[in-house]
Protein backbone atom coordinates (compact mmCIF):
# COMPACT_ATOMS: atom_id res chain seq x y z
CA UNK A 1 0.00 0.00 0.00
CA UNK A 2 1.63 3.36 -1.37
CA UNK A 3 2.22 6.26 1.23
CA UNK A 4 -1.17 8.31 0.04
CA UNK A 5 -3.15 5.06 0.24
CA UNK A 6 -2.29 4.45 4.07
CA UNK A 7 -2.75 7.40 4.86
CA UNK A 8 -6.44 7.87 3.38
CA UNK A 9 -6.91 4.62 5.13
CA UNK A 10 -6.09 5.66 8.62
CA UNK A 11 -7.92 8.81 7.90
CA UNK A 12 -11.09 6.79 7.64
CA UNK A 13 -10.74 4.62 10.34
CA UNK A 14 -9.86 7.01 12.90
CA UNK A 15 -12.93 9.30 11.39
CA UNK A 16 -15.51 5.67 11.45
CA UNK A 17 -14.42 6.22 15.76
CA UNK A 18 -15.00 9.28 16.10
CA UNK A 19 -18.90 9.06 16.94
CA UNK A 20 -20.23 7.87 20.37
CA UNK A 21 -22.28 5.02 19.31
CA UNK A 22 -19.83 3.56 16.71
CA UNK A 23 -17.11 4.01 19.67
CA UNK A 24 -19.43 1.88 21.60
CA UNK A 25 -19.64 -0.68 19.57
CA UNK A 26 -16.23 -0.94 18.66
CA UNK A 27 -15.57 -1.55 22.73
CA UNK A 28 -18.08 -4.22 22.96
CA UNK A 29 -16.85 -6.31 20.73
CA UNK A 30 -13.27 -6.07 21.42
CA UNK A 31 -14.38 -7.26 25.26
CA UNK A 32 -15.88 -10.33 23.65
CA UNK A 33 -13.02 -11.04 21.19
CA UNK A 34 -12.46 -13.67 19.57
CA UNK A 35 -15.87 -14.22 19.97
CA UNK A 36 -18.88 -12.41 17.42
CA UNK A 37 -21.98 -10.40 18.42
CA UNK A 38 -25.47 -10.32 16.28
CA UNK A 39 -26.02 -7.02 14.99
CA UNK A 40 -29.51 -6.74 17.19
CA UNK A 41 -27.47 -7.69 20.52
CA UNK A 42 -24.88 -5.11 19.80
CA UNK A 43 -27.88 -2.58 19.21
CA UNK A 44 -29.41 -3.26 22.50
CA UNK A 45 -26.06 -2.79 24.57
CA UNK A 46 -26.17 0.38 22.95
CA UNK A 47 -29.33 1.07 22.94
CA UNK A 48 -29.79 2.38 19.52
CA UNK A 49 -32.63 1.11 17.24
CA UNK A 50 -31.38 -2.45 14.94
CA UNK A 51 -31.50 -0.17 11.41
CA UNK A 52 -29.70 2.41 12.92
CA UNK A 53 -26.80 0.20 14.51
CA UNK A 54 -26.68 -1.46 11.02
CA UNK A 55 -25.58 1.45 9.88
CA UNK A 56 -22.83 2.01 11.75
CA UNK A 57 -21.65 -1.46 11.95
CA UNK A 58 -21.43 -1.04 8.01
CA UNK A 59 -18.81 2.13 8.45
CA UNK A 60 -16.57 0.46 10.59
CA UNK A 61 -16.63 -2.52 8.24
CA UNK A 62 -15.58 -0.46 5.59
CA UNK A 63 -12.84 1.09 7.54
CA UNK A 64 -11.59 -2.33 8.27
CA UNK A 65 -12.16 -2.66 12.30
CA UNK A 66 -15.03 -5.17 12.22
CA UNK A 67 -15.53 -7.71 9.96
CA UNK A 68 -19.21 -9.60 9.44
CA UNK A 69 -19.84 -13.02 8.52
CA UNK A 70 -23.93 -14.76 7.90
CA UNK A 71 -24.92 -17.26 10.51
CA UNK A 72 -28.54 -18.64 9.47
CA UNK A 73 -30.74 -15.51 9.32
CA UNK A 74 -28.10 -13.53 11.23
CA UNK A 75 -25.52 -10.99 10.69
CA UNK A 76 -22.73 -11.29 13.28
CA UNK A 77 -20.09 -8.76 13.84
CA UNK A 78 -16.11 -9.50 15.27
CA UNK A 79 -13.86 -6.65 16.07
CA UNK A 80 -10.69 -6.74 13.36
CA UNK A 81 -7.97 -6.62 15.25
CA UNK A 82 -5.33 -6.47 12.37
CA UNK A 83 -7.58 -3.40 11.62
CA UNK A 84 -6.69 -1.62 14.54
CA UNK A 85 -3.20 -2.83 14.90
CA UNK A 86 -2.90 -0.80 11.65
CA UNK A 87 -3.65 2.61 12.85
CA UNK A 88 -1.72 1.66 16.12
CA UNK A 89 1.23 1.51 14.09
CA UNK A 90 0.05 4.36 11.47
CA UNK A 91 0.81 6.17 14.74
CA UNK A 92 3.69 4.48 15.89
CA UNK A 93 5.87 4.64 12.94
CA UNK A 94 3.85 7.55 10.96
CA UNK A 95 3.09 10.64 12.75
CA UNK A 96 6.35 9.71 15.79
CA UNK A 97 8.83 9.66 12.99
CA UNK A 98 10.44 6.79 14.49
CA UNK A 99 10.85 8.35 17.98
CA UNK A 100 8.81 5.77 19.90
CA UNK A 101 10.01 7.67 23.28
CA UNK A 102 7.12 10.66 22.56
CA UNK A 103 4.56 7.98 23.43
CA UNK A 104 6.36 6.12 25.97
CA UNK A 105 5.61 2.25 26.24
CA UNK A 106 1.78 3.11 25.01
CA UNK A 107 2.03 0.87 21.41
CA UNK A 108 3.78 -2.12 23.39
CA UNK A 109 0.15 -2.89 24.97
CA UNK A 110 -0.89 -4.27 22.06
CA UNK A 111 1.36 -6.98 21.44
CA UNK A 112 1.29 -7.83 25.19
CA UNK A 113 -2.62 -8.27 24.45
CA UNK A 114 -1.80 -10.16 21.36
CA UNK A 115 0.44 -13.02 23.30
CA UNK A 116 -1.29 -13.33 26.19
CA UNK A 117 -4.89 -14.13 23.78
CA UNK A 118 -4.69 -17.92 23.58
CA UNK A 119 -4.56 -18.42 27.55
CA UNK A 120 -7.23 -15.48 27.82
CA UNK A 121 -10.41 -16.58 29.63
CA UNK A 122 -13.26 -15.20 28.17
CA UNK A 123 -16.72 -14.53 29.46
CA UNK A 124 -19.31 -17.52 28.78
CA UNK A 125 -21.85 -15.92 26.32
CA UNK A 126 -25.57 -15.43 27.99
CA UNK A 127 -28.98 -17.08 26.70
CA UNK A 128 -31.15 -14.99 25.29
CA UNK A 129 -34.77 -15.28 26.44
CA UNK A 130 -37.46 -14.01 24.52
CA UNK A 131 -40.48 -13.79 26.80
CA UNK A 132 -43.65 -13.35 24.19
CA UNK A 133 -47.62 -12.79 25.63
CA UNK A 134 -50.54 -11.09 23.15
CA UNK A 135 -50.12 -7.48 23.86
CA UNK A 136 -46.69 -7.14 25.80
CA UNK A 137 -47.70 -4.68 27.97
CA UNK A 138 -47.84 -6.74 31.21
CA UNK A 139 -46.64 -10.46 32.07
CA UNK A 140 -44.00 -9.99 29.65
CA UNK A 141 -43.05 -6.64 30.71
CA UNK A 142 -42.81 -8.35 34.55
CA UNK A 143 -41.09 -11.34 33.04
CA UNK A 144 -38.38 -8.94 31.05
CA UNK A 145 -37.54 -7.09 33.87
CA UNK A 146 -37.28 -10.09 36.14
CA UNK A 147 -34.91 -12.15 34.41
CA UNK A 148 -32.51 -8.76 34.32
CA UNK A 149 -32.53 -8.74 37.81
CA UNK A 150 -32.39 -12.39 38.74
CA UNK A 151 -30.11 -13.68 35.54
CA UNK A 152 -27.13 -11.25 37.01
CA UNK A 153 -25.57 -11.43 33.34
CA UNK A 154 -26.04 -14.86 32.47
CA UNK A 155 -29.39 -14.20 30.68
CA UNK A 156 -30.15 -11.38 28.45
CA UNK A 157 -34.09 -10.80 28.53
CA UNK A 158 -36.32 -9.78 25.55
CA UNK A 159 -40.36 -9.27 25.77
CA UNK A 160 -42.62 -8.88 22.77
CA UNK A 161 -46.60 -9.23 22.08
CA UNK A 162 -48.26 -11.07 19.07
CA UNK A 163 -50.65 -7.86 18.66
CA UNK A 164 -48.53 -5.53 21.07
CA UNK A 165 -50.33 -2.77 22.87
CA UNK A 166 -49.53 1.03 22.55
CA UNK A 167 -47.42 0.82 25.64
CA UNK A 168 -46.76 -1.42 28.96
CA UNK A 169 -50.16 -0.85 31.67
CA UNK A 170 -49.11 1.87 33.71
CA UNK A 171 -49.67 -0.37 36.84
CA UNK A 172 -47.25 -2.48 36.31
CA UNK A 173 -44.44 0.12 35.39
CA UNK A 174 -45.18 1.61 38.60
CA UNK A 175 -44.88 -1.61 40.52
CA UNK A 176 -41.88 -2.21 39.48
CA UNK A 177 -40.11 0.85 39.71
CA UNK A 178 -41.71 0.24 43.22
CA UNK A 179 -40.21 -3.23 43.46
CA UNK A 180 -36.51 -1.50 42.39
CA UNK A 181 -36.55 -2.63 38.81
CA UNK A 182 -34.78 -0.80 36.08
CA UNK A 183 -37.66 0.47 33.70
CA UNK A 184 -36.35 2.22 31.09
CA UNK A 185 -36.03 0.69 28.19
CA UNK A 186 -39.06 -1.48 28.97
CA UNK A 187 -41.92 -0.73 25.78
CA UNK A 188 -44.78 -2.67 23.98
CA UNK A 189 -43.44 -4.58 20.67
CA UNK A 190 -44.29 -6.52 18.11
CA UNK A 191 -42.37 -10.21 18.06
CA UNK A 192 -41.84 -9.14 14.34
CA UNK A 193 -38.91 -7.17 15.48
CA UNK A 194 -37.28 -10.25 16.52
CA UNK A 195 -37.52 -12.58 13.09
CA UNK A 196 -35.60 -10.20 11.02
CA UNK A 197 -31.73 -10.76 10.10
CA UNK A 198 -30.43 -8.14 12.29
CA UNK A 199 -32.45 -9.74 15.45
CA UNK A 200 -30.57 -10.79 18.67
CA UNK A 201 -30.69 -14.61 18.17
CA UNK A 202 -33.24 -16.24 20.78
CA UNK A 203 -32.16 -19.32 22.83
CA UNK A 204 -35.48 -19.91 24.37
CA UNK A 205 -39.20 -18.52 23.91
CA UNK A 206 -41.45 -18.46 26.91
CA UNK A 207 -45.05 -17.79 25.90
CA UNK A 208 -47.10 -16.55 29.00
CA UNK A 209 -50.23 -16.61 27.30
CA UNK A 210 -53.23 -17.23 29.65
CA UNK A 211 -54.24 -20.55 26.65
CA UNK A 212 -56.61 -22.61 29.50
CA UNK A 213 -58.80 -19.12 29.10
CA UNK A 214 -58.97 -18.77 25.28
CA UNK A 215 -55.92 -16.75 24.94
CA UNK A 216 -53.15 -18.09 22.21
CA UNK A 217 -49.82 -16.46 21.55
CA UNK A 218 -48.44 -16.86 17.31
CA UNK A 219 -47.03 -20.24 16.38
CA UNK A 220 -43.25 -20.02 17.39
CA UNK A 221 -42.29 -22.60 15.21
CA UNK A 222 -39.84 -25.45 16.07
CA UNK A 223 -36.47 -23.75 15.45
CA UNK A 224 -36.24 -22.50 19.47
CA UNK A 225 -36.71 -24.22 23.13
CA UNK A 226 -39.90 -23.27 23.89
CA UNK A 227 -42.19 -22.84 27.05
CA UNK A 228 -45.52 -22.63 28.04
CA UNK A 229 -46.30 -20.55 31.08
CA UNK A 230 -49.70 -19.85 31.02
CA UNK A 231 -50.78 -16.61 33.30
CA UNK A 232 -53.85 -14.66 34.17
CA UNK A 233 -53.86 -11.51 32.01
CA UNK A 234 -53.70 -8.46 34.35
CA UNK A 235 -56.42 -6.28 32.10
CA UNK A 236 -58.71 -8.86 33.20
CA UNK A 237 -58.46 -8.01 36.82
CA UNK A 238 -61.38 -6.57 38.72
CA UNK A 239 -61.89 -4.58 41.37
CA UNK A 240 -60.58 -1.32 43.00
CA UNK A 241 -56.88 -0.16 43.08
CA UNK A 242 -55.91 -1.88 46.41
CA UNK A 243 -57.27 -5.08 45.03
CA UNK A 244 -55.50 -5.08 41.55
CA UNK A 245 -52.14 -4.15 43.00
CA UNK A 246 -53.08 -7.43 45.22
CA UNK A 247 -53.67 -9.06 41.89
CA UNK A 248 -50.51 -7.49 40.27
CA UNK A 249 -48.55 -8.54 43.50
CA UNK A 250 -49.20 -12.34 42.99
CA UNK A 251 -48.70 -12.20 39.47
CA UNK A 252 -44.98 -10.90 40.23
CA UNK A 253 -44.08 -13.69 42.51
CA UNK A 254 -45.83 -16.28 40.11
CA UNK A 255 -43.36 -14.86 37.16
CA UNK A 256 -40.33 -14.61 39.69
CA UNK A 257 -40.62 -17.92 40.95
CA UNK A 258 -40.83 -19.68 37.43
CA UNK A 259 -37.97 -17.71 36.71
CA UNK A 260 -35.34 -18.80 39.81
CA UNK A 261 -36.33 -22.16 38.78
CA UNK A 262 -35.51 -21.88 34.92
CA UNK A 263 -32.45 -19.31 36.11
CA UNK A 264 -31.20 -22.48 38.25
CA UNK A 265 -31.74 -25.01 35.77
CA UNK A 266 -28.37 -27.88 35.16
CA UNK A 267 -28.47 -26.24 30.87
CA UNK A 268 -24.59 -27.54 30.76
CA UNK A 269 -25.89 -31.20 31.35
CA UNK A 270 -29.43 -31.14 29.25
CA UNK A 271 -30.21 -31.48 25.85
CA UNK A 272 -32.73 -29.85 23.90
CA UNK A 273 -35.55 -32.01 24.86
CA UNK A 274 -34.53 -32.31 28.58
CA UNK A 275 -34.73 -28.87 28.93
CA UNK A 276 -38.05 -28.27 26.72
CA UNK A 277 -39.71 -30.68 29.17
CA UNK A 278 -37.93 -28.40 32.29
CA UNK A 279 -39.44 -25.58 30.70
CA UNK A 280 -42.95 -26.98 30.76
CA UNK A 281 -42.92 -28.15 34.03
CA UNK A 282 -42.25 -24.94 35.35
CA UNK A 283 -45.13 -23.44 33.72
CA UNK A 284 -46.98 -26.74 35.14
CA UNK A 285 -49.30 -24.08 37.78
CA UNK A 286 -50.01 -27.17 39.57
CA UNK A 287 -46.29 -28.17 40.41
CA UNK A 288 -45.21 -24.36 40.85
CA UNK A 289 -46.66 -22.40 43.45
CA UNK A 290 -46.35 -18.28 43.73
Amino acid sequence: MNESNREASAIEGFGSLAQQTRLAAVRHLLAVHPESLPAGEIARLCEVPHNTMSTHLGILNRAGLVSVEKDGRSMNYRADVDGFRGLLEFLSQDCCHGRPELCGDAFELPSQAVAAEPTAKFITPAFNVLFLCTQNSARSIMAEALLEKIGRGRFRAYSAGSHPAREPVPEVIERLKALGHDVSRLHSKSWDEFKGPDAPRMDFIIALCDAPNGQFCADLGVQFVTGAWPLPDPAQFKGSPTERTTLLNELYAMIRRRIEIFTSLPFDSLDRMAVKARLDEIGDTTRVSP
